[in-house]
């Protein structure tokens, strides 16, 4: 059921099949192009934000009154056709990202689909290196998050012209030095046995999911033990709570949670970088009596060589460590994994260079057997790494050990194509494309400042 990609990027170097050694075109894959090009003619922005921080949604160590937002792309074409992307951000300074994803707007419009596509490495690095615009990076910060904005609506575009899925519709792409193309297709290769078989299994069976929902920092005790009891009911046996604020109080609500959950089921630590490194080995060797699979970003998300000594130094806790939702881009992840700095590989699909940047960081991770267990949650950030977990486990890993994926429970409702979780597992999309259109009723409402839910805030 998966279309054969025949040609796609990671970090811009395109691969060719061993056999024959014959380029694999990405225009060879489109197969609409006589017929229809899909000329971009209009990128339209708008800044969507949700007030989730009036419940505490979200909330942990650094961040402590989320709003969860996002920059929603519109890709309009002349055939009518459109492309839906995003980037996620927690409220103030999404307008930024809005001047941002502006900026790159002429780089986009007028080009037609074909023509991204037959050279999407040449597209990619248009957007990541333009000679001016590339300053305020380079591949980081808030224009790379436009970028990946632009694009995921790219891809979905993409996928939507192929009245396809997008996790079953990149199959065969591009990667970086720590990875050679002739690596990276014997990845590829040796992942076809057994391909159609792990997708019925998806099909049937979804892919494992942990949930983040039951224990934000800002929840009262009363709140979390709910939260934790309705989740068991429903199948949950994986969940993360988030840590960093109190050595005392984390110690408390850790055992709380470990008591509710259980021996047998899986818990996992979160301190959203608040720590230096002596002071994470110290605080999270005090956790250990709860028996966390992992600490989540426990320092600064740029340094790998402290990650690398805390990673050392918890290693006979039996605890690892897990990174990467704010690693800046492909090449960070390189250095993180040569320098065994994590033991999980968290891939955001709204952090690095959407579709393109990831796949390369999959790869990458499968070279350095690392599992990857994405982040997701925020505004659409599920809905998204749905496509890329999938593609990981059916085309590239083929491996569900210490895998599993962030889900949590906000928001979802306000997208078209709403993720679906069964039994505690995503369960494959159905729709074409990826997944990332919002009810335009929900993009009105929360539209800031302008739509009824931010003026009866600002009222207030």
């Amino acid at each position: 059921m998966f279309k054969p990609a025949r040609h796609g990027e990671v970090g811009g170097v395109s691969l060719q099949r061993s056999q024959q050694q014959k380029p694999l075109r990405s225009h060879d894959r489109f197969n609409l192009c006589a017929e229809m090009s899909h000329k971009i003619v209009n990128l339209r922005v708008r800044d969507v934000r949700f007030p989730t921080s009036l419940e505490q949604h979200g909330s942990d160590a650094m961040h402590t009154d989320p709003d969860y937002s996002a920059a929603y792309v519109v890709l309009d074409t002349d055939s009518g056709l459109k492309g839906f992307g995003l980037t996620f951000t927690l409220g103030k300074g999404t307008e930024i990202v809005l001047c941002a994803v502006k900026a790159l707007a002429g780089l986009v419009i007028g080009k037609s689909l074909q023509e991204i596509v037959s050279n999407f490495r040449g597209f990619y690095r248009l957007l990541t290196s333009d000679g001016q615009m590339r300053w305020l990076g380079p591949e980081k910060g808030v224009i790379h998050l436009a970028t990946a904005a632009v694009l995921n609506a790219v891809w979905d575009l993409w996928a939507r012209a192929e009245d396809n899925l997008l996790h079953r519709f990149i199959s065969e792409i591009y990667i970086t030095d720590v990875l050679t193309e002739e690596e990276a297709l014997d990845i590829l290769v040796k992942a076809q046995e057994g391909k159609k078989q792990r997708e019925d299994q998806m099909l049937k069976e979804g892919y494992p999911a942990y949930t983040t929902s039951c224990a934000w920092l800002g929840y009262s005790d009363q709140q979390l033990k709910q939260l934790c009891s309705d989740a068991l009911k429903s199948g949950w046996t994986r969940f993360k709570v988030k840590v960093g604020a109190d050595l005392e109080d984390d110690i408390r609500r850790c055992r709380l949670i470990r008591k509710m959950i259980g021996p047998s089921s899986t818990l996992m630590i979160d301190a959203n970088q608040r720590w230096d490194v002596a002071e994470a080995i110290s605080w999270v060797s005090r956790l250990a009596e709860v028996k966390p699979l992992w600490i989540e970003e426990p320092t600064s998300p740029d340094d790998i060589l402290g990650h690398a000594a805390i990673s050392k130094a918890l290693a006979p806790l039996g605890i690892g460590v897990a990174t990467g939702e704010q690693c800046h881009n492909r090449v960070m992840f390189k250095q993180f994994l040569q320098a065994s700095a994590l033991q999980f590989v968290q891939i955001d699909s709204c952090r690095l260079g959407s579709v393109n940047e990831n796949l390369a960081v999959l790869l990458m991770a499968y070279k350095f057997q690392v599992p990857v267990c994405p982040h997701a949650g925020g505004v659409g950030l599920c809905e998204l790494v749905q496509h890329l977990i999938l593609f990981d486990y059916i085309c590239v890993s083929a491996d569900l050990r210490n895998r599993m994926c962030e889900y949590v429970d906000h928001l979802h409702e306000h997208f078209t194509s709403p993720v679906v979780i069964q039994d505690a597992h995503y369960m494959p999309p159905k729709d074409p494309g990826y997944s990332c259109e919002m009810l335009e009723e929900s993009v009105n409402r929360h539209e800031y400042p302008e739509g009824d839910i931010w003026k009866q805030e600002i009222k207030k």
